[in-house]
């Protein structure tokens, strides 16, 4: 299991960047309005369709829309090979909810906060 390791990019200067790469199970803290961002880069030589599945999200109320289901977590969609998405966390909090599992093998990972 990898855990990723958020790299603070407060202050001034450099920053050394904790690259992790993701195993079959792979887990990571989310910090609520902080502006996290998580960066997924795919080194393979095939696209790899990560998700991200908060265990806690289940129904989340959308004015104008009604109860949108979330447990199944937030698809990223596929990343191809040599490609590169990033996600700001904030813009997807609701899948986020309690321990984070994220799925996406052979990937690497950079989660940054500002």
């Amino acid at each position: 299991m990898a855990t990723l390791a958020a790299t603070s990019l407060a202050g001034p200067g450099q920053r050394s960047a904790a690259e992790t790469t993701l195993t079959a199970s792979n887990s990571f803290t989310y910090l609520p309005g902080a502006g996290q961002i998580l960066v997924l880069r795919n080194p393979t030589g095939a696209a790899v369709s990560p998700v991200l599945d908060g265990a806690d999200g289940t129904v989340v109320p959308v004015p104008g829309i009604g109860n949108v289901d979330v447990s199944a977590g937030y698809a990223v969609g596929a990343i191809p090979a040599g490609g590169v998405k990033v996600i700001p966390l904030d813009t997807i909090s609701a899948y986020l909810q309690g321990a984070i599992g994220l799925t996406g093998a052979g990937l690497v990972a950079l989660l940054l906060t500002p």
